[in-house]
């Protein structure tokens, strides 16, 4: 065994083999070369890090650069401004116009969330923010001295409430200069940063992302002419924008005139309407929302801290509902604001992500529901007296019975939920969203039955929507500043998530100058009610998409409108300038 054993060791390669050494030199020769390849292919890496970190340091110097020009022209032209109004020229000042730059023509409406940053923070500050959502900070040409910063209503101006003016002056022009029309004068808006995400501070869940851009769609839907004979050949036709008619030019029965509003009546159309102020509600925060008792007795309002209720006739408050127990720190705004079909009961949405259900008799709260992840903004009762539904920026609509204390349903959607709406008959409710789109699902099964948007959809976040009387027709108005009529199409057979949705858009209509933020129609159906930013109410026929007038009553923004359900022609209107209004229309022999 040891000699084989031996002998087969032999057999392997004598030390010091030619071919073996001749391989080992080709190896480590192709490793040398390797090695140095590698190393220039580092240092040419290296050399291209440098170039880009010079070409990344020449970018920063030249923003730097193109920052410090863009204040020094801002200031010039801000100083030549001062300089034009000081010799008595026209004002420059704007109301909710886009901002003075080249580029896109409006910044992006702010995302869902909490404090500065959530949805209705900055939109009535101006359209320059430095985020979606962030007011700029204040100048002394837009508003007095700083104020506390709380998160604010679509529309609110920073800083105090405009001061008292003096008798009213008209002048016909819109967003009017100081003094003139007792509305104060708003400054160029800062350029914005279109497509910013709205920022969160810790623990306040997942934002949602900023709608996009509008761009130039506000420039393809200019209101045109409305067909038909003109009434007033001398009287510019100017369609639907009421705003951009001259006031002092007007004849007297195509407006009303009073000390702090007016009205003025479509001239292309016979005037078949007139209006009136009833009583001026003062709140010391912005009125968030307004809401009518279903007997039509008492309306409601949402503030900082507190829903306050009114009574309709004499104009004096006669509740006030504010839960204690809360914290105090901060401010904690309603939302929205819903009276039960009975007039028993007050639900109230708030930022605290709560809704709380009010006995208004003993001012007790009777139910508290939790389970929203985000701030509440709007509430819906149904008519059957127990069913509340709400919308939140946590991007689900939510429904609850007041009688179990349970909740029913929770209904997701990839944005934030602006607005809810009960269908009159119970069935269905529907909501509207940051991502520009409308939906309707039926109450008993959860199914999405309807899903408007499309091409003759809204071009931006819905903000606001409500069912007609007759339950098949819904409206909605939108930040692209237009209101739409959909006629809903219940589905037919089968399970209402495979077939075709049929809603579909029947009138839409133009004519606010800047964002729409709230919609209702009168209990007859016979005017869809609209509030906007550009401060101003206007009725429409829902059949002709015409207005019929357009109310100039506030200082700010129209955040909320509302029409009584009961007969008497009563509606109301809440605004950034810490009012409520309660007013009055009646028809009249057409002029």
């Amino acid at each position: 065994m040891s000699g084989m054993y031996n002998a087969h060791r032999g057999m392997g390669p004598a030390p010091g083999n030619p071919r073996l050494n001749e391989l080992l030199d080709q190896v480590r020769a192709e490793f040398e070369t390797q090695a140095r390849a590698s190393g220039e292919y580092e240092h040419s890496i290296g050399q291209q890090l440098q170039e880009m970190q010079m070409v990344r340091e020449k970018v920063y110097q030249m923003e730097q650069t193109h920052m410090a020009l863009k204040q020094k022209y801002d200031e010039e032209i801000a100083r030549l401004h001062r300089e034009l109004e000081a010799r008595g020229g026209p004002s420059v000042s704007r109301t909710g116009g886009p901002p003075q730059h080249v580029g896109p023509t409006q910044a992006p409406p702010p995302s869902i969330g909490h404090g500065p940053s959530n949805l209705f923070g900055g939109i009535m500050a101006g359209q320059g923010q430095s985020g979606p959502g962030l007011p700029p900070q204040p100048t002394p040409q837009d508003q007095g001295p700083p104020q506390h910063q709380m998160p604010q209503p679509p529309g609110l101006q920073q800083g105090p409430p405009p001061p008292a003016q003096g008798p009213f002056q008209p002048t016909g022009q819109y967003g009017p200069p100081p003094v003139q029309n007792g509305y104060p004068s708003q400054g160029p808006p800062p350029p914005a940063s279109p497509g910013t995400i709205a920022k969160r501070g810790p623990g306040r869940g997942p934002g949602a992302p900023a709608t996009p851009n509008l761009g130039p769609q506000h420039h393809e839907q200019r209101p045109g002419p409305i067909p038909g004979p003109s009434y007033n050949s001398h009287v510019a036709n100017v369609g639907n924008a009421l705003a951009e008619l001259d006031l002092e030019r007007l004849p007297d029965h195509q407006k009303k005139v009073e000390s702090d509003w007016f009205a003025i009546f479509n001239p292309q159309i016979p005037r078949v309407l007139d209006v009136d102020l009833l009583h001026t509600l003062q709140h010391e925060s912005v009125v968030c929302c307004v809401r009518f008792s279903h007997d039509g007795k008492y309306v409601a309002t949402g503030c900082n801290r507190s829903a306050q209720i009114f009574d309709v006739h004499t104009g004096q408050k006669v509740c006030v509902l504010q839960d204690d127990s809360a914290d105090a720190a901060g401010d904690l705004y309603i939302r929205s604001v819903c009276f039960s079909p009975d007039g028993k009961y007050l639900a109230t949405g708030a930022e605290d992500k709560l809704i709380r259900v009010w006995d208004i008799a003993s001012r007790k709260i009777r139910n508290t529901f939790a389970g929203h992840e985000q701030d509440i903004y709007s509430l819906d009762f149904a008519k059957d007296g127990r069913t509340i539904a709400s919308g939140s920026g946590d991007r689900t609509v939510r429904l609850w019975d007041i009688e179990t204390g349970n909740h029913l349903m929770s209904l997701s959607i990839e944005d934030g939920v602006t607005t809810v709406a009960i269908s009159p008959d119970t069935r269905y409710v529907a909501a509207g969203s940051l991502d520009k789109s409308v939906r309707v699902w039926d109450i008993a099964t959860g199914y999405l039955v309807e899903r408007l948007e499309g091409p003759d959809g809204h071009k931006d976040s819905v903000y606001s929507v409500a069912f007609a009387p007759n339950g098949k027709d819904l409206v909605s108005g939108s930040l692209d500043r237009t209101i739409k009529m959909w006629e809903l199409m219940a589905p037919r057979g089968g399970h209402p998530n495979t077939g075709p949705k049929g809603g579909r858009c029947i009138k839409t209509y133009e004519g606010h100058k800047d964002f729409v933020l709230s919609v209702a129609l009168t209990p007859d159906g016979a005017w869809v009610l609209s509030g906007s930013k550009d401060r101003g109410v206007q009725f429409w026929d829902p059949r002709t998409g015409t207005t019929q007038l357009m109310l100039q009553g506030h200082k700010n923004s129209v955040i909320s409108v509302a029409p009584s359900p009961a007969p008497g022609g009563y509606f109301a209107t809440g605004s950034g300038d810490m009012r409520a209004r309660i007013w009055c229309y009646k028809n009249i022999a057409p002029l």
